[in-house]
């Protein structure tokens, strides 16, 4: 656990290995990977507005709801190659000093994962963003996105070169001016590749993302255009998975799992022929 109020920098990572699981190499026979987005919420299953009132606590004390929880997201996470996790918890006192990334790494049976940490309070609370991989990264980065401090992004490099594939599972800024400027950034690290996927809770609709923001000018599809939020009547689509148009879009579904205030969003992608089995890893089952 980091020091509360430790900096961070941007740097290079390693990604965390799941001791309880054996990885493999070599590419998925079928060329596919499957994606998912999904804010969780701590751990927390909101179901109407007044909840955020009357559950709110939960933010801050454990209860023993959340490891049943925690328990149905690693069930449904089972079926996916790369998991972006926001609102996670890194291990405080509200989670009952469970690190959920790792967590739900094990219980989804994934090799990889990686804890991003943007706000730090202690044994209080432990802001996390998270990853969880089949496959395993090439390169890893961690970013603090420009802004008041607690949000960040991870980048993810699969494969070298032209070819390779870059993931970014990020969280956004509530307001418009400051999540132009963390698009800025997220655009200026993805700029030189040609394979991109953009994955997370962006905080704004597809159209503002794709018209309106420093990623207009790379040609990235939003497949996915149902609302996401709040997940017991959806009205506002805020969670992506934006895609470069070189990967083929199979499948795109927003998940009816109403487990935290958001759904979850779920594509399957199939990569393009020049990233092969002697760029990537396999998934393992």
């Amino acid at each position: 656990m980091r020091r509360a109020g430790s900096v961070r920098v941007a740097g290079l990572r390693d990604a965390q290995v799941n001791p309880h699981c054996d990885a493999q190499s070599g590419l998925p026979l079928d060329g596919r990977l499957r994606l998912l987005s999904f804010n969780i919420q701590v751990g927390i299953s909101t179901g109407r507005y007044h909840h955020y009132l009357t559950k709110g606590w939960q933010h801050l004390l454990p209860h023993a709801g959340r490891a049943l929880n925690l328990q149905r997201i690693g069930a449904l996470l089972g079926d996916f190659d790369l998991v972006a996790l926001q609102e996670a918890d890194g291990g405080s006192l509200r989670s009952g000093f469970v690190n959920q990334v790792e967590h739900l790494a094990r219980l989804g049976n994934f090799p990889y994962w990686y804890q991003q940490l943007n706000r730090n309070l202690g044994r209080i609370a432990q802001h996390s963003n998270g990853l969880l991989s089949r496959l395993q990264p090439a390169a890893l980065e961690d970013h603090p996105l420009p802004g008041p401090a607690g949000r960040g992004a991870i980048l993810m490099r699969f494969g070298e070169g032209e070819d390779a594939l870059v993931v970014v599972m990020m969280h956004l800024a509530l307001g418009s001016k400051v999540r132009t400027r963390q698009l800025a950034y997220i655009r200026e690290l993805i700029g030189g590749y040609r394979h991109q996927v953009l994955m997370g809770d962006m905080n704004t609709h597809a159209v503002d993302l794709l018209e309106n923001s420093p990623l207009r000018d790379l040609g990235l599809l939003a497949p996915q255009v149902e609302a996401t939020f709040p997940s017991w009547r959806p009205k506002r689509c805020l969670d992506h998975i934006l895609l470069s148009a070189g990967l083929g879009l199979e499948r795109v579904e927003v998940l009816s799992q109403p487990i935290s205030d958001h759904l979850p969003v779920a594509v399957d992608i199939r990569l393009p022929e020049a990233l092969n089995g002697r760029q990537l890893p396999i998934r393992v089952e």
